[in-house]
């Protein structure tokens, strides 16, 4: 006998084109950026963070790492900037979180969308805003003395570089987000993986003053990379290296950990 339901129709497959997958991504991209309208207080986040920042560590540690504050601010802004596109990750992974506890994403996966849109519009939204954040840093490092030595060619390629390791970089926070159990555990996690990873590296002091086992591993972390890759950009110095190696790093993470998040956006928690 025929049950019932071997005689329904088996819903067809979802199958999303590339130009369909980019509309999709693009309009979730503008959904998560609309939200500042509505919550000011996430803009007044993105604006306290650099600020604090870089009076902290220009104020406080400058006169004993470099003898005045201005020799450290061209020094350490670049470090500071490349500080803060890992913290903005924390930012990420703790949306996604709170989007799942609201049931958020179980909204947008009963949709015809392309699966990835939901993530990689967060991820979009989030490289934007580092804009403003980068805009900050600039703007009030001037105001402190901060010189930029190679004009505005050096200041968009800061730009892109940027944009690309924040993209890369939010699909490790991606799967931190979608795979933590709460809030609490996201910030515990990213924190925990960030901290070490740019207290390591030369963002605030220069690798040459650190014992050779772990200058040998500054001179490889991604952070190192990315603050050496800037500071040549904005201030001059070696670009092409730490260039090149900072988009190696940023398209391992890319090939690691965006399969690993899709997939456990798929399968739910």
């Amino acid at each position: 006998m025929t049950t019932l339901t071997e005689t329904l129709p088996k819903p067809a497959a979802r199958r999303v084109g590339p130009r369909a997958t980019l509309n999709h991504s693009l309009t979730l991209t503008w959904r998560n950026l609309v939200q500042i309208k509505h919550d000011p207080w996430e803009l007044l986040g993105l604006s306290v963070q650099p600020i604090m920042l870089l009076l902290l560590f220009v104020y406080v540690f400058g006169g004993a790492i470099a003898g005045n504050t201005t020799d450290y601010l061209q020094f350490a802004l670049p470090g500071i900037i490349a500080q803060n596109v890992l913290y903005s990750t924390v930012g990420t992974a703790i949306a996604l979180n709170t989007d799942i506890a609201k049931g958020v994403f179980d909204r947008l996966r009963s949709l015809p969308i392309a699966r990835t849109a939901p993530l990689t519009g967060r991820i979009v939204a989030d490289s934007v805003k580092q804009l403003w954040a980068l805009g900050l840093f600039l703007g009030i490092g001037a105001l402190l003395g901060f010189r930029v030595q190679n004009g505005v060619g050096g200041v968009l390629g800061t730009v892109a570089l940027l944009m690309v390791f924040t993209l890369s970089m939010s699909w490790l926070a991606v799967l931190v987000g979608l795979t933590a159990k709460n809030p609490e555990r996201v910030q515990l996690l990213t924190f925990s993986l960030i901290m070490p990873l740019t207290f390591t590296s030369n963002a605030f002091v220069p690798s040459e003053t650190m014992p050779g086992w772990l200058r040998t591993w500054a001179e490889v972390n991604p952070v190192s990379q990315l603050a050496d890759a800037v500071r040549g950009m904005l201030i001059g110095g070696e670009v092409a290296a730490p260039t090149t190696n900072s988009l190696l790093w940023a398209v391992g993470v890319i090939v690691v950990f965006a399969p690993l998040a899709v997939r456990a956006f798929r399968r739910g928690r």
